[in-house]
């Protein structure tokens, strides 16, 4: 399949500095795994979207989009399960 980039956006850098600092590093790890598979089988596309899709990582959820041409996986929110819904 190839390797991904992975384009982390500056919400994802807001959302991990308000987390636990034990909870950062298997959040970080799930991220770079996308660079070699962005369609785990703990993620799932999100309904009304062509290309967003949706990781579980404990109790919380990564929000990121793939472009397979351009072989790009960006990573738009790291957030609880309760928040990354939310409006």
């Amino acid at each position: 399949m190839g390797l991904f980039k992975i384009d982390l956006k500056g919400s994802v850098e807001h959302d991990l500095r308000k987390l636990d600092r034990r909870l950062i590093p298997k959040l970080i790890e799930a991220i770079g795994t996308l660079s070699v598979n962005p369609f785990p089988v703990q993620s799932k596309k999100m309904r009304g979207s062509q290309a967003s899709y949706r990781m579980k990582v404990g109790d919380y959820r990564m929000i990121y989009q793939v472009d397979t041409e351009s072989k790009i996986v960006t990573v738009y929110h790291v957030r609880h399960r309760k928040d990354i819904y939310r409006k």
